[in-house]
């Protein structure tokens, strides 16, 4: 391994998720801070001292972050560059290469069937008025009023689960991939002249389809006269729709064609029943079998706003708040794990896993728009239909390096 401080820095980080671990169990359900007998103090010191052991989570799963980040840029500087090569059609996936790229607005307003409508214009006269009426404001203008340009967007969910996920390219229908489903290991000591133990290995082919997400809106000529509020507007607000739609497929889609199969329908996936459990100590387990079964190291937790607010709000027995007091900000991590705060999943199910290492967003085509007057009687109606759609697919590579939790 290239990066043995990586190594070193998971180990220290398991350590210390075990070490606090082992404090709630002794805690108990109602967290009772009197039954802790591994820390001296009253029920304020050894608060104080779970806040500093888990302050000291967050920094260490900052850093193995940060140690992953540098190890996975470095694994690919070592590929080979003729792979890769701009317009290559390999039939393979390949790291998506950031670029100039022009934006659905500019694409939109420089479209031929948008540019067609500028000369479309009936024949025009100037006529000469002469007033009659008193000129004041029932019969002239009313006083001017300038809008400020902000548009305000309607309360939806944001996109969050996405940014999360590893992405790729691929010129394929498919993410086609060989999954090692038997490895048994016979390795053994053996004395000179012995036999060697025989080995068994055997792949399978697996594959992940692309899948299409789209949408359309229809606007009038009129509108679109209006060129910088319409370009804007459709740039901001078409790509989201598509992105929104898309982060709720990677964590709840059937798998049922058109869907995408999220990690919470994917057969394979682990799961951690809350019981008795604290909601920390679940959500502990789950990691633990993320790595026990799964052999992989959880690097993210995905929780509903509404159950970490529960976990925020966690409280010792006798009242004090264990992940700080309502004066702080508190931290958006447990037990060291950046935590992704979205409801594009159900109530009380948590997702943990290694997303960095064993899923990946391969895309076939980026976002895509069309537009055209020919759709039903837009033409004589004097209308334009704007659409816009993404191909994908969702790879998870190994089902078990996840973990739901439920009944949080």
């Amino acid at each position: 391994m290239p990066f043995p401080a990586l190594k070193e820095a998971q180990d220290h980080l398991a350590a210390k998720q075990k070490e606090l671990y082992d404090i709630f169990t002794e805690a108990g359900p109602d967290l009772d801070m009197d039954l802790i007998k591994s820390m001296s103090g009253t029920s304020t010191d050894k608060v104080a001292e779970i806040r500093a052991r888990n302050d000291e989570l967050d920094e260490l799963g900052q850093k193995v972050d940060d140690l992953q980040t540098v190890a996975k840029a470095f694994a690919r500087s070592r590929q080979d560059p003729e792979r890769t090569e701009p317009g290559a059609d390999t039939g393979t996936t390949t790291p998506t290469r950031p670029g100039e790229t022009k934006s659905l607005g500019q694409l939109f307003t420089e479209s031929p069937a948008y540019k067609g409508i500028q000369g479309q214009v009936g024949p025009e006269s100037h006529l000469d008025i002469e007033l009659k009426a008193l000129f004041q404001t029932t019969a002239g203008w009313l006083p001017e009023t300038t809008r400020t340009g902000t548009v305000v967007p309607f309360a939806t969910r944001p996109v969050q689960v996405i940014d999360l996920i590893p992405g790729t390219s691929t010129t394929q229908a498919a993410v086609v991939y060989m999954e090692e489903t038997v490895f048994t290991n016979t390795a053994a000591e053996t004395a000179e002249g012995g036999t060697y133990p025989e080995a068994a290995l055997q792949l399978a082919e697996q594959s992940s389809p692309v899948r299409k997400i789209s949408v359309w809106l229809p606007i009038t000529d009129d509108q679109l006269e209006d060129e910088p509020q319409a370009r804007g507007y459709v740039n901001n607000r078409l790509p989201f729709m598509l992105r929104q739609r898309m982060d709720g497929q990677i964590l709840v889609g059937s798998g049922t064609a058109p869907n995408l199969r999220g990690f919470l329908n994917t057969p394979g996936t682990q799961t951690q029943a809350k019981g008795s459990d604290p909601v920390p100590d679940a959500i502990y387990k789950g990691m633990v079998k993320v790595r026990v079964t799964g052999r992989a190291l959880p690097n993210a937790a995905i929780i509903h706003p509404l159950d970490w607010q529960d976990i925020r709000l966690l409280r010792t027995a006798d009242g004090i708040y264990i992940w700080g007091s309502p004066s702080e900000a508190g931290p958006e991590r447990i037990w060291g794990l950046g935590v992704i705060q979205s409801d594009a999943g159900p109530e009380n199910t948590a997702l943990v896993g290694d997303f960095a290492n064993f899923s990946e967003l391969s895309t076939r085509r980026g976002v895509d728009v069309q537009v055209s007057n020919s759709h039903a009687d837009f033409f004589i109606n004097g209308k334009q239909a704007v659409r816009a759609d993404v191909r994908a697919a969702l790879v998870i590579y190994r089902p078990a390096a996840f973990c739901t939790v439920t009944g949080i």
